[in-house]
């Protein structure tokens, strides 16, 4: 069959892929494919770019967006011409694909929805699909000597599930997506640990009792050398201020000890940054140069060097206002940790929430503090719970507020309702917090 197809501009292009490919942040589960036969196919199409440059893959629960960016920012600050390929994005879909923490140009998006609509057309792939055989291509394009690959979702079918990594990393396992990836820790650890290749090394963040015989297992089938970052090393002495934390990694064994500044400031970076140490020592095993003196200063300026937003953010200040990506159970416990923290440098606390529907919403909100001040609402996806259900959820766990059509509106109602010693925390989606206009947070 022939295909004729008219030249796009950009943001024509854009919305062919947001419209005509089933998108998994928009419609859930039905963007999922249980396989990786159209990844597979597309990137045959493009002659297989993904055998073509080194990688490093990274799959887990929480975490795995940070211990992304941090290692590109390693690899990058070494010298090395380092893609980042990461999911989703917040405001702009090139987020997803960077190479040395540029976004890729939209004339390359183009070229490539233009060269593939005929394979596409073929191969019915999603949204996903066509987004990561777009990031290979790239990479392969450009020629980047080594690129850190996140999942989307799960590991052992994840569309990225087709490279043959120097290295695998899994952050950490706790619920979520229980309707994709398994309905207990085991089941959702076995899916994560599919990414684990013969003969390459993983390392493991943390490790729970019913997920540590998971990776034992999958690893020894693998005769891959497995790593349990949480065991090598021990944090003290953490500080953490608006903008940075700062705190002393012990290895174990050895005994040494260094100090190293973050500035991801969220207190859950501390177990993000022993992955991140472990992983770069086995990736100076296997050759890589990276000094000590480039890994404390790519870790000080990741954001700078990799273009990370949504973890801890603060935008604002008097009143402080913190956008933060936690969306499930573990993530929540994580900030409500922080929140803890932080008590003594604020007043009141304002949470603007909003949320997806396929996510185990009555626990995360079970989480949150009663005492605070809450804003309801909603991102402009078709997946999103709307305001008004989530209000009613919140009522059952004793949380009161009222509901606001999008989060600028709700954010402009918190900051009528405070003084500047008081917290807006925004959270629950990062579609929701890739709404939020960042120009201009007291509008």
């Amino acid at each position: 069959m022939l295909f004729i197809f008219v030249l796009m501009t950009y943001q024509q292009t854009i919305e062919y892929l947001y419209q005509q490919l089933p998108m998994f942040s928009h419609i859930g589960a039905a963007a999922y494919k249980k396989d990786l036969h159209n990844t597979i196919a597309l990137c045959q199409v493009l002659d297989n770019p993904h055998t073509k440059f080194k990688t490093i893959h990274i799959a887990g629960t929480n975490g795995k967006g940070s211990v992304s960016h941090m290692l590109a920012a390693i690899l990058q600050q070494a010298g090395y011409k380092t893609g980042l390929y990461t999911s989703p994005h917040l405001t702009d879909f090139r987020e997803r694909i960077k190479i040395n923490g540029q976004m890729l140009p939209q004339d390359f998006v183009v070229d490539f929805v233009q060269r593939t609509r005929a394979a596409n057309e073929a191969i019915q792939p999603s949204f996903f699909e066509v987004t990561v055989a777009m990031a290979y291509d790239y990479f392969a394009s450009q020629q980047v000597d080594i690129a850190v690959i996140e999942t989307g979702l799960g590991g052992r079918l994840d569309s990225t599930n087709i490279i043959t990594p120097l290295l695998s990393v899994i952050t950490n396992i706790g619920y979520d997506h229980m309707n994709i990836l398994g309905d207990s820790l085991d089941k959702i650890a076995a899916e994560k640990a599919g990414i684990i290749k013969p003969g390459v090394p993983v390392v493991v963040g943390e490790y729970l009792n019913e997920t540590k015989h998971v990776f034992i297992k999958k690893a020894a089938a693998c005769h891959a050398d497995l790593f349990f970052a949480q065991d090598a090393c021990l944090i003290s002495n953490t500080v953490l201020n608006t903008y940075h934390l700062s705190c002393d990694v012990t290895t174990v064994p050895g005994n040494q000890t260094h100090s190293y500044t973050l500035d991801l400031n969220g207190l859950y970076q501390i177990k993000n940054l022993r992955t991140v140490l472990k992983a770069a020592e086995l990736l100076q095993q296997l050759g890589l140069q990276l000094s000590n003196e480039v890994i404390h200063h790519a870790l000080a300026h990741t954001k700078k060097l990799t273009g990370l937003h949504g973890r801890w953010e603060v935008i604002a200040d008097e009143p402080t206002i913190v956008l933060d990506v936690a969306h499930n159970e573990d993530g929540m416990k994580q900030v409500i940790q922080q929140l803890a923290l932080v008590r003594g440098q604020y007043n009141n606390l304002h949470i603007v929430v909003g949320m997806v529907k396929d996510k185990d919403v009555s626990k995360v909100l079970s989480l949150l503090p009663k005492d605070a001040l809450y804003y309801f609402t909603n991102a402009h996806i078709p997946r999103a719970l709307p305001a008004k259900e989530l209000q009613q959820k919140a009522l059952l766990q004793h949380l009161k507020g009222n509901t606001y059509d999008d989060v600028n509106t709700a954010i402009a109602a918190a900051m009528q309702h405070n003084d500047v010693n008081d917290l807006v925390l925004v959270c629950g989606s990062v579609f929701l917090v890739g709404e939020v206009n960042r120009a201009q947070p007291n509008a």
